[in-house]
């Protein structure tokens, strides 16, 4: 009989799930508690509107970063372990651990890039009095913890649900995850609602720092 840890190395081999502990790469610039609070502090609280004119195309996906290589191919390179690439940028091997669930995958397919918040959330909050090209320049930031690699199917869960109708599966991520959600939606001005900002108050009440 094969030994659980060589059955999780046969596994990760095929491209399945696992989980298993891994250095855990991060988007840059999530804030202390602290910072996150003060932020979420700062954030205007408006009710929730949606005026029905959102559409994905008016936020441009995704730009060329280098190279041949565009965000999202950045991103997975940037989140996995020993990622190797074609000459078109396109991951052929590595790993990613997806820190929403715990999960291992091994294939690029497996994984999606998540915008912490979502486009749509971001139209709602403001983004709709935005220009295009600063709505390009939101969905494709790399300086601000908005981008994330994470398991496809727990991605398409999360839809463009704020918090209070969505958390990570895993509920040690709480005080990371509303710490990039308030980062990003600081830098970027947009609102929040009654209900957003009581349930970011709690998931950042787990956090130690």
């Amino acid at each position: 009989m094969k030994s659980s840890f060589v059955a999780t190395l046969l596994a990760a081999a095929a491209g399945s799930a696992v989980a298993i502990p891994m250095p855990m790469p991060l988007p840059p610039g999530i804030p202390t508690k602290a910072a996150a609070t003060t932020q979420l502090a700062a954030l205007t609280v408006t009710p929730y509107v949606d005026d029905g004119a959102y559409d994905r195309d008016l936020f441009p996906t995704w730009n060329t970063v280098s190279g041949t290589c565009n965000t999202r191919e950045t991103v997975l390179k940037r989140d996995g372990t020993n990622v190797v690439v074609s000459s078109a940028c396109a991951a052929t091997s590595g790993s990613w651990y997806s820190p929403y669930d715990g999960a291992t995958w091994t294939a690029a397919s497996d994984v999606d890039i998540d915008h912490m918040v979502p486009l749509k959330n971001a139209w709602v909050s403001g983004a709709n009095a935005w220009t295009t090209a600063k709505r390009q320049q939101f969905a494709n930031d790399l300086t601000n913890p908005q981008l994330w690699a994470v398991t496809d199917n727990v991605n398409q869960s999360k839809g463009d649900k704020s918090p209070d109708a969505w958390k990570p599966p895993l509920t040690s991520y709480y005080c990371t995850y509303a710490k990039a959600w308030v980062r990003v939606k600081y830098v970027w001005a947009l609102t929040i609602t009654s209900a957003e900002k009581t349930t970011l108050t709690s998931m950042l009440s787990t956090c130690s720092a």
